[in-house]
């Protein structure tokens, strides 16, 4: 056999035992890659993604999409070869497996994380998107959660209004411990609650609850020290002047605050926001409107431009992630409150391009 087909030979065969040990070793990384785009103005699956009703809404134009990131499950072994491929690919990014499934998180934990971020962001929309018009949304403490085996399993229920404890009104979570915790363990401390049934029949009436019942329990010592507990969580709940569905299915995470609240406001609003333009963003949002950074920036950068979107409402602390690697044709704008966003798509309207917020990449 001539020596360079017996060299061409044996490069070919190293070359495939090469490729079947790198398709055959795990290695501990995961994938990202662009997700689905939506319009919070406009439909998915053939429903609206926002509903209002008990208010008057206004129609809209343009779009006003939330980005979304695919990612590799939890129990998907990626091999090297893949891991190479996503390295190379502009369209993906590999990370260390730990990043999106930390502490050894399975998938179903994962996805019941991002149900109830998901779920969070959506009411922290809605009080970000009436704030932002100046219409009271009305905030109460609830019972979040009951420990199981506690003195309060059985006496209080998760979604129960908690207005006084020992007769001192409550009006944030964090005042519900301080009055228990006043107490020594194995001291009765009493509750003065709207059940959850009671209070759920007023907000759907959009009413406030009037009828309350008292509810005594005896404290115990907590696990942690020697604090007098119950065995609740307190949390906030809010009740809204008018109706406001979100219907979108099979999305999780907190990072679609933003559009929603933007939708939300472009739907009361009679102008529209958007001034016909395509645009899309990202970014939490909390109850008073500030905008947070999310992860899988540059992945949602890529879903928006190819959807068609021409600028990208991007999370302040985002933003030189963002600039380091932008898809042509997308703008980038700089949000850090829904009041900048809003403040923003006024400019854009106006054709003031010129003075929108951008981003840098330091």
């Amino acid at each position: 056999m001539p020596r360079r087909t017996a060299t061409m030979l044996a490069s070919t065969l190293v070359l495939i035992t090469l490729l079947c040990v790198g398709v055959l070793i795990p290695v501990p990384y995961s994938e990202m890659s662009p997700g689905p785009t939506v319009n919070t103005l406009g439909e998915a699956r053939g429903e609206p993604v926002l509903q209002i009703s008990g208010r008057q809404t206004y129609p809209t134009t343009g779009h006003l999409n939330m980005t979304t990131v695919r990612v590799t499950g939890a129990d998907y072994n990626m091999n090297a070869v893949e891991a190479v491929y996503g390295w190379l690919a502009h369209d993906s990014v590999v990370v260390p497996h730990d990043t999106l499934y930390p502490d050894g998180k399975t998938e179903e934990q994962s996805s019941q994380e991002n149900a109830e971020e998901f779920s969070q962001s959506q009411e922290s929309a809605k009080v970000a998107a009436l704030g932002e018009l100046g219409i009271p949304v009305t905030t109460r403490v609830v019972v979040a959660t009951v420990v199981k085996d506690t003195p309060a399993e059985g006496r209080l229920h998760a979604g129960d209004v908690i207005r006084a404890v020992d007769g001192v009104a409550v009006k944030e979570p964090g005042d519900v411990a301080k009055q228990v915790t006043k107490r020594k363990p194995g001291e009765d401390v009493e509750f003065t609650i709207v059940p959850a049934k009671e209070a759920a029949a007023a907000e759907k009436a959009h009413k406030d609850a009037t009828t309350t019942q008292k509810v005594v329990i005896t404290t115990v010592k907590s696990q942690e020290g020697d604090r007098a507990i119950v065995g609740i969580q307190a949390g906030t709940d809010h009740v809204f002047p008018f109706t406001i569905d979100i219907n979108l299915a099979d999305v999780g995470g907190p990072s679609a605050g933003l559009m929603f609240a933007l939708g939300i406001v472009d739907k009361l609003t009679p102008e529209s926001l958007t001034g016909g333009k395509f645009i899309a963003g990202t970014g939490t949002i909390d109850d008073k409107g500030k905008v947070g950074p999310i992860g899988g920036i540059e992945m949602k950068l890529v879903g928006a431009r190819d959807a068609g979107a021409e600028y990208f409402l991007t999370p302040a602390d985002n933003c030189a992630a963002a600039a380091a690697d932008t898809p042509d044709g997308l703008t980038l704008v700089k949000v850090g409150t829904i009041d900048d966003a809003t403040k923003a798509l006024e400019k854009l309207r106006k054709g003031d391009t010129a003075s929108l917020p951008s981003c840098s990449k330091s």
